[in-house]
Protein backbone atom coordinates (compact mmCIF):
# COMPACT_ATOMS: atom_id res chain seq x y z
CA UNK A 1 0.00 0.00 0.00
CA UNK A 2 1.38 3.39 -1.00
CA UNK A 3 0.48 6.60 0.81
CA UNK A 4 1.00 10.00 -0.84
CA UNK A 5 1.42 13.31 0.97
CA UNK A 6 1.62 16.64 -0.85
CA UNK A 7 3.36 19.71 0.57
CA UNK A 8 4.92 23.00 -0.44
CA UNK A 9 1.91 25.08 -1.30
CA UNK A 10 1.30 28.60 -0.10
CA UNK A 11 0.54 32.18 -1.01
CA UNK A 12 2.76 33.73 -3.65
CA UNK A 13 2.65 36.90 -5.73
CA UNK A 14 2.19 36.74 -9.49
CA UNK A 15 5.51 35.97 -11.11
CA UNK A 16 6.73 34.08 -8.08
CA UNK A 17 7.77 30.48 -7.65
CA UNK A 18 6.87 27.48 -5.52
CA UNK A 19 8.13 23.93 -5.34
CA UNK A 20 5.62 21.25 -4.49
CA UNK A 21 6.59 17.84 -3.16
CA UNK A 22 4.76 14.55 -3.20
CA UNK A 23 6.21 12.09 -0.71
CA UNK A 24 5.36 8.42 -0.99
CA UNK A 25 5.59 5.66 1.56
CA UNK A 26 5.43 1.98 0.81
CA UNK A 27 6.57 0.13 -2.26
CA UNK A 28 5.45 0.70 -5.82
CA UNK A 29 6.14 4.39 -6.28
CA UNK A 30 9.33 3.96 -8.28
CA UNK A 31 7.68 1.98 -11.07
CA UNK A 32 4.53 4.05 -11.33
CA UNK A 33 3.82 6.75 -13.83
CA UNK A 34 2.82 9.76 -11.79
CA UNK A 35 1.05 13.02 -12.37
CA UNK A 36 0.17 16.32 -10.78
CA UNK A 37 -3.32 17.65 -11.23
CA UNK A 38 -5.12 20.68 -9.85
CA UNK A 39 -8.63 21.53 -8.87
CA UNK A 40 -9.86 25.10 -8.63
CA UNK A 41 -13.31 26.08 -7.35
CA UNK A 42 -15.85 25.96 -10.13
CA UNK A 43 -13.39 24.53 -12.63
CA UNK A 44 -12.75 21.09 -14.00
CA UNK A 45 -9.85 19.04 -12.74
CA UNK A 46 -6.78 19.65 -14.86
CA UNK A 47 -3.76 17.41 -15.20
CA UNK A 48 -0.81 19.78 -15.36
CA UNK A 49 2.14 17.40 -15.66
CA UNK A 50 3.01 13.74 -15.81
CA UNK A 51 6.21 11.73 -15.52
CA UNK A 52 7.09 8.14 -16.30
CA UNK A 53 9.11 5.92 -13.99
CA UNK A 54 12.11 6.66 -16.17
CA UNK A 55 11.68 10.41 -16.10
CA UNK A 56 9.94 11.22 -19.38
CA UNK A 57 7.67 14.21 -18.89
CA UNK A 58 4.64 15.85 -20.41
CA UNK A 59 2.80 19.08 -19.63
CA UNK A 60 -0.49 20.80 -20.16
CA UNK A 61 -0.24 23.72 -22.55
CA UNK A 62 -1.31 26.05 -19.77
CA UNK A 63 1.88 25.39 -17.79
CA UNK A 64 4.39 24.42 -20.45
CA UNK A 65 7.59 26.38 -20.07
CA UNK A 66 6.72 27.45 -16.53
CA UNK A 67 6.35 24.20 -14.59
CA UNK A 68 8.83 21.35 -14.29
CA UNK A 69 7.95 17.91 -12.98
CA UNK A 70 10.65 15.64 -11.62
CA UNK A 71 11.06 12.66 -9.35
CA UNK A 72 13.64 11.05 -7.11
CA UNK A 73 12.78 7.38 -6.90
CA UNK A 74 15.41 6.73 -4.23
CA UNK A 75 13.68 9.28 -2.02
CA UNK A 76 10.22 8.19 -3.18
CA UNK A 77 9.40 11.80 -3.89
CA UNK A 78 8.02 13.69 -6.86
CA UNK A 79 8.30 17.43 -7.34
CA UNK A 80 6.62 20.21 -9.24
CA UNK A 81 8.69 23.35 -9.69
CA UNK A 82 6.35 26.18 -10.56
CA UNK A 83 7.78 29.42 -11.91
CA UNK A 84 6.21 32.58 -13.31
CA UNK A 85 3.04 31.82 -11.41
CA UNK A 86 -0.20 33.43 -12.50
CA UNK A 87 -3.45 34.03 -10.62
CA UNK A 88 -5.08 31.36 -12.78
CA UNK A 89 -2.69 28.81 -11.30
CA UNK A 90 -4.53 29.15 -8.00
CA UNK A 91 -5.87 25.72 -7.06
CA UNK A 92 -5.41 22.75 -4.81
CA UNK A 93 -2.66 20.60 -6.28
CA UNK A 94 -2.69 16.83 -5.96
CA UNK A 95 -0.34 14.03 -6.93
CA UNK A 96 -1.58 10.67 -8.11
CA UNK A 97 -0.51 7.62 -10.06
CA UNK A 98 -1.58 7.87 -13.68
CA UNK A 99 -3.01 4.34 -13.58
CA UNK A 100 -6.49 4.69 -12.11
CA UNK A 101 -6.36 1.15 -10.77
CA UNK A 102 -3.45 2.24 -8.58
CA UNK A 103 -5.20 5.49 -7.73
CA UNK A 104 -8.06 3.49 -6.27
CA UNK A 105 -5.69 1.27 -4.28
CA UNK A 106 -3.27 3.86 -2.95
CA UNK A 107 -3.95 6.21 -0.07
CA UNK A 108 -4.00 9.58 -1.84
CA UNK A 109 -3.23 12.85 -0.11
CA UNK A 110 -5.35 15.86 0.71
CA UNK A 111 -3.56 18.12 -1.73
CA UNK A 112 -1.73 21.37 -1.14
CA UNK A 113 -3.23 24.82 -1.70
CA UNK A 114 -1.50 27.20 -4.07
CA UNK A 115 -2.76 30.77 -4.10
CA UNK A 116 -1.32 33.31 -6.50
CA UNK A 117 -2.38 36.80 -5.58
CA UNK A 118 -0.98 40.26 -5.05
Amino acid sequence: QVQLVESGGGLVQPGGSLRLSCAASGSGFSIAQMLWYRQAPGKQREVVAAITSGGMTSYADSVKGRFTISRDNAKKTMYLQMNSLKPEDTAVYYCSPLDQRLAHKWDLGQGTQVTVSS
